[in-house]
């Protein structure tokens, strides 16, 4: 499927505690919410490679937040801006902010850890996509924030073409800003099982391959009590710059 890419504007709100909170949108029609992953932001991970696009097409107004201390939004280096499931509250500021109530939901990695905080706290998307993340990638958020946290305070020191280097350049082509994203690691919060189990939404469970970064998506897929699961060529780096990623979301959310 060819897309051509609808223009792009661009929004900003004071979310709950006042931090400014970018977002883009795309196309017109029942909203779709987009969430990026860790050290990326909406035009890197929905825009860039004609996923949102592929959504739009549907007749969709594809919502895609800039995640606090990536992309646009603010970059806060006050300890007091990341309190714990801050990026939860940001998506559900959004959603009162624009009224939202028939929408559906959708994220990658830190992205769908965020949509699925979001969940537990009460939104009510009629659909969820969960990319990029495995069960225990929300069942022990501890063993990511560790490894992230290794990679941000011993920046420079990894070796080329290790998991770090890469995640490391990765940082750098997005200009992300450490000291920011150290503190996204202290908003992380563990799902359980039983709230896991209690999503009632039809889900699509969303991943490369080759990613086992966050965990098992098949048991993911397992645990959630009406999901289906797509796997796409590439590991957790790789399937998101991939048509077929895209092609998943359009299709679940057709």
């Amino acid at each position: 499927m060819i897309v051509t890419q609808p223009p792009v504007t661009t929004h900003r709100f004071a979310s709950f505690d006042g931090v400014e909170i970018a977002w883009a949108e795309i196309g017109e029609g029942r909203p779709v919410v987009l969430i990026h992953g860790y050290f990326s932001d909406a035009q890197t991970n929905w825009i860039k490679y004609g996923h949102a696009a592929k959504v739009a097409a549907l007749g969709r107004r594809v919502i895609m937040p800039d995640l606090r201390a990536h992309g646009a939004s603010a970059r806060p280096h006050d300890a007091a801006a990341y309190p714990p499931d801050a990026l939860a509250k940001d998506g559900m500021a959004l959603i009162a902010h624009l009224g939202l109530t028939d929408y559906d939901l959708g994220g990658y990695s830190l992205g769908a850890r965020t949509a699925v905080r979001m969940v537990t706290m009460g939104a009510t998307p009629g659909r969820l996509v969960l990319s990029g993340m495995g069960l225990e990638g929300l069942l022990d958020t501890g063993r990511r924030a560790a490894h992230f946290r290794r990679i941000l305070t011993n920046l420079g020191s990894f070796e080329r073409g290790s998991p770090e280097w890469m995640a490391e350049a990765f940082l750098k082509t997005t200009g992300g800003d450490p000291v920011a994203l150290l503190g996204i690691l202290e908003t992380f919060v563990d799902t359980s099982r039983e709230e896991l189990a209690g999503i009632r939404q039809p889900v699509l469970v969303l991943a490369g391959e080759e990613d086992d970064d966050n965990g098992s998506h098949a048991a993911l897929a397992n645990l959630l009590p009406d999901a289906r699961l797509i796997e796409t060529p590439g590991n957790h780096m790789s399937a998101v710059v991939k048509k077929e990623l895209g092609d998943a979301i359009a299709g679940f959310l057709a």
